[in-house]
């Protein structure tokens, strides 16, 4: 197969038409509008009740491989029964109850999966946290959300160990050896009279609150985005219908070339490279799998030689991660020694990937289709997405507003809508936006106007209906695909005692699209190394927090007009220096 000749290529909307005819009235996945609160959104009109129903109706896919880690294999009917064994077991051991908060703070392990799973169904509240928070940040989600009930690996138990007694916590250990703090329960031991449980039924609705995403915020500490069963069940709807509707495409494509479409096609793969913990992961890889039958290989850690291993061994078709990911494999020295031919789906999402590294994509793996998106944790991952030919043209787009659910507008700063072209702040409403943030109605009420997310993105659309997004409103700096508030890491390095000011800023980073830099002007007579400052805040914020360049100076900072801190002009000044 050859590559494609860039400058024929023409805009392909044969997906887009056929999503219109599948969610057409009177179709099984026919969209309606619902109206909650006052606001209308668009909906699909035949749906689940709540995330019980997806996981019950996962029975169909029986023997199929669900979980594959290292040696360890789960069969679809293997981890849904594991997933009614441990909701069984909260309910009877621990008390859970509808709306309980659950913590789920562990690796890409098969439990990540069965935990989310029994603590939906059973009307639990899921919380995943990042797994590489500090005890100082857990201890403030925790707090927030009050769970008191935590499933956690090894190293999160050993960052949990001092927040036992002060939170209360009842903490159930996995894949940890040997004894453990009073509080902390091995997973195997309180599983064991645990098997052959029914699904349970707690009368779990669509308006019911599923789960808690905590989100870099501008305030400092992160926000917890309340998503209900509704929203979930949107996102997992929304993208079974893109996928029926590529599917169908491809029949259609392949007959008018007179190819036969198979009539057992191999169970789609999908490696996941990405922590489940974030809307990506959780989503986008690992419940939207659920209707489809997809197989999920998890990896302990990130290596591009193990993925490769993995694509070859398990014939993977699909992979998202951050375009650094993607990119790795690609430009990996012993790419060509393995075989890849099952490879046919190249995402990515968290960070815009380079246009240059689209075409290369397409031109070292012309079967593989190159997509990205463009989504929040506050719409559960939905937003726009630009995938296969349109990709090609415009590499340096989010795409177009993922039909049929999105509605998306760019508006200025009176909330008038802006013309094609125009810049302003790109507002998203769907049925999959969180209904909030926990405990915030006042930050909820400003950023939820009339059902429209306001994103803090800066965007505008082309003349074909394509997303573009230019800039930021928020102080969020996005490395490799992990956001990282501004303001939370500034108020951390203003607590020691040496500095003076601080300001911290994004600057581009090859691999990681970008990365943190910090400027701290220190106290006069003080005297503090890079490496000191660095430790320091590696005390209270987790690794990918800590800046990766870090100027210490005497000086005061720059300032604008205004008097205030110019972190623009320091922001340039320091890209200069790097040689950025």
């Amino acid at each position: 197969m050859t590559s494609p000749d860039f400058d024929s290529l023409e805009l392909d909307d044969s997906i887009e038409k056929m999503i219109a005819t599948m969610s057409a009235p009177g179709t099984d996945l026919a969209v309606t509008n619902k109206e909650i609160e006052g606001v209308s959104y668009r909906v699909f009109e035949k749906r689940e009740s709540s995330l019980r129903d997806v996981y019950t109706s996962c029975s169909m896919h029986g023997a199929a491989d669900f979980l594959v880690y290292e040696g360890e294999r789960y069969s679809y009917a293997e981890g849904i029964q594991e997933a009614w064994n441990l909701a069984a077991m909260l309910k009877e051991k621990y008390g859970v109850k509808k709306g309980d908060r659950i913590a789920l703070i562990m690796r890409n392990y098969p439990e990540w999966c069965i935990s989310y799973i029994a603590a939906t169904a059973m009307g639990a509240v899921i919380v995943p946290m990042n797994g590489w928070w500090t005890t100082e940040e857990l201890k403030f989600a925790l707090d927030d959300c009050g769970a008191h009930i935590v499933i956690a690996d090894r190293e999160r138990v050993e960052r949990l160990t001092p927040l036992i007694n002060q939170n209360k916590l009842q903490v159930i250990a996995v894949r940890c050896e040997g004894d453990q703090p009073v509080g902390v329960s091995h997973y195997k031991e309180v599983m064991a009279d645990f098997t052959d449980q029914p699904a349970p039924d707690e009368g779990v609705s669509e308006l019911d609150d599923a789960m808690i995403l905590y989100t870099s915020g501008t305030t400092g500490h992160p926000k917890g985005a309340v998503s209900t069963h509704f929203a979930i069940l949107s996102v997992i709807k929304t993208w079974t219908l893109v996928t029926l509707a590529g599917v169908a495409v491809q029949t259609q494509k392949k007959e008018k070339q007179g190819i036969t479409p198979e009539a057992n096609p191999p169970q789609p793969v999908m490696l996941v490279s990405v922590p489940l913990f974030h809307v990506t992961g959780c989503n986008a890889v690992f419940l939207i799998s659920l209707p489809i039958g997809r197989k999920l290989i998890l990896m302990h850690k990130w290596d591009p030689t193990r993925a490769l291993q993995l694509i070859q061994d398990e014939k993977v078709t699909g992979f998202t991660g951050v375009p650094t990911m993607s990119w790795e494999i690609v430009s990996h020295p012993d790419v060509d020694e393995y075989d890849i031919s099952s490879l046919v789906s190249l995402g990515s999402g968290g960070a815009p990937r380079p246009p240059e590294q689209v075409r290369l994509m397409t031109q070292k793996f012309p079967k593989s289709v190159p997509a990205n998106g463009y989504g929040l944790t506050e719409t559960n991952g939905m937003g726009a997405i630009n995938s296969g030919t349109n990709y090609l043209i415009k590499p340096g787009s989010a795409g177009k507003p993922t039909y049929p659910l999105v509605e998306m507008k760019v508006v200025d700063e009176s909330g008038e809508e802006q013309a094609q072209g125009e810049r302003g702040e790109i507002l998203i409403k769907s049925a999959s936006n969180i209904r909030g943030y926990w405990n915030q109605p006042e930050k909820t009420g400003e950023d939820f106007v009339n059902g429209w997310l306001h994103t803090g993105d800066i965007g505008l659309m082309d003349e074909d209906g394509f997303l573009w997004i230019v800039d930021r409103l928020k102080e969020i700096v996005i490395r490799g695909g992990e956001n990282i508030s501004v303001t939370e890491v500034e108020q951390i390095i203003h607590q020691h005692p040496s500095v003076m000011e601080v300001a911290c800023y994004g600057v581009p980073d090859e691999r990681l699209g970008e990365a943190l830099a910090a400027t701290i002007m220190l106290v006069p007579g003080e005297h503090v190394s890079e490496e000191e400052l660095r430790e320091y805040i590696a005390a209270h914020l987790a690794a990918f927090k800590v800046p990766s360049h870090i100027a210490v100076q005497n000086e005061q900072l720059e300032r604008g007009a205004t008097g205030k801190i110019f972190k623009r002009g320091i922001r340039e000044k320091t890209i200069a220096r790097l040689g950025l």
